[in-house]
């Protein structure tokens, strides 16, 4: 099938974008409201943009709780979703009145952090710090439904991970079992059991082959 995404003629049930751009990392996003007040909300649009600096990005539906704040006070945290916190992950999505803290409503400890004031999941294995670079608000929809959608880049400014994690010098990501966002109400995990390495080809001296060398990650990036 082939559908044209400006008119949405798809036929399906459901519109089936979000279950092609996959997987997706959650943006567990944490922030302080103006009066002090602890916000948490999982953001399925998310992702690193760049790593000198490090940089990471969301995108908000609307003028939620979480941007507010952001752009109230400049900063926020991006903590780790991960398999053992699921079901936290998912209460803390809840459209409750403004002012509730869903770090609480989620049963999770708002932990601040070191370089912003935002707090992270103090049970999640890792987080960043993250300080407001810029927004840029996207087109609206063309059929003019449905919210516009405003982008969110975050400096990193400081990184938590949790020691338990760190073996030989490495993050053992696999071993944390980071949530990943599908379509529909879908979701899925990494683990140690589906995680696989492929070493970058190495390109022959005259440029015009390459070729793969088998065995373990020699630590260069290619």
């Amino acid at each position: 099938m082939h559908y044209d995404t400006a008119t949405g003629r798809h036929g399906l049930k459901f519109d089936p974008f979000k279950a092609l751009a996959v997987p997706r990392p959650i943006g567990w996003i944490g922030t302080l409201g103006a009066d002090g007040q602890p916000n948490l909300a999982p953001y399925s649009f998310f992702n690193a943009v760049s790593d000198r600096p490090p940089m990471v990005v969301f995108s908000s539906g609307g003028h939620k709780d979480s941007l507010r704040n952001i752009l109230a006070n400049g900063e926020f945290t991006c903590s780790l979703s991960t398999l053992d916190l699921r079901d936290q992950m998912n209460m803390s999505s809840a459209t409750v009145a403004a002012g509730v803290d869903e770090f609480a409503l989620a049963g999770l400890t708002a932990t601040p952090g070191v370089t912003v004031r935002a707090p992270r999941v103090g049970e999640s294995p890792a987080a960043f710090e993250c300080k407001l670079w810029k927004t840029l608000d996207m087109p609206s929809p063309a059929d003019g439904k449905g919210v516009t959608y405003t982008v969110v880049f975050g400096l990193v400014t400081g990184i938590y991970i949790d020691d338990a994690f760190i073996r030989d010098g490495i993050v053992d990501t696999p071993a944390m079992k980071p949530l990943a966002r599908l379509g529909y109400m879908d979701y899925s995990v990494l683990s140690p059991e589906t995680v696989f390495s492929l070493n970058r080809p190495t390109v022959a001296a005259d440029g015009r082959s390459a070729s793969v060398v088998p065995g373990p990650w020699d630590g260069v990036y290619r």
